[in-house]
């Protein structure tokens, strides 16, 4: 076999391969937002949701229901607690969350 057609072969491997990895690496956000709601206390507790910059605001009907540990795992980087809304620290993904959360409520 020529090595121009071996490099060939190993360059659309590469590519396929780097394909894989960047389809495996990318987030499911619909999946997260259910994940969140669920954490939440589900659609049922969540009276309002909001987005500001990297903050998740949600107004709950039922703070103590709420899986603050399973929050974090998720990627929060930090839960506030006022009254019945929780602003939930998620960084640059906030935003992309809010949109999935609002497709679902």
């Amino acid at each position: 076999m020529e090595t121009w057609l071996q490099y060939v072969i190993i360059l659309v491997i590469l590519a396929i391969i780097s394909l894989v990895v960047i389809k495996l690496m990318r987030r499911d956000f619909s999946v997260e937002a259910n994940k969140l709601i669920h954490y939440l206390g589900g659609k049922e507790n969540i009276i309002n949701a909001e987005c500001n910059m990297s903050r998740f605001k949600v107004i709950l009907k039922d703070v103590s229901i709420v899986d603050k540990d399973a929050i974090q795992k998720l990627g929060a980087k930090g839960i506030v607690e006022i009254d019945n809304q929780l602003k939930i620290i998620f960084g640059k993904d906030a935003r992309q969350l809010k949109k999935y959360i609002d497709d679902i409520l």
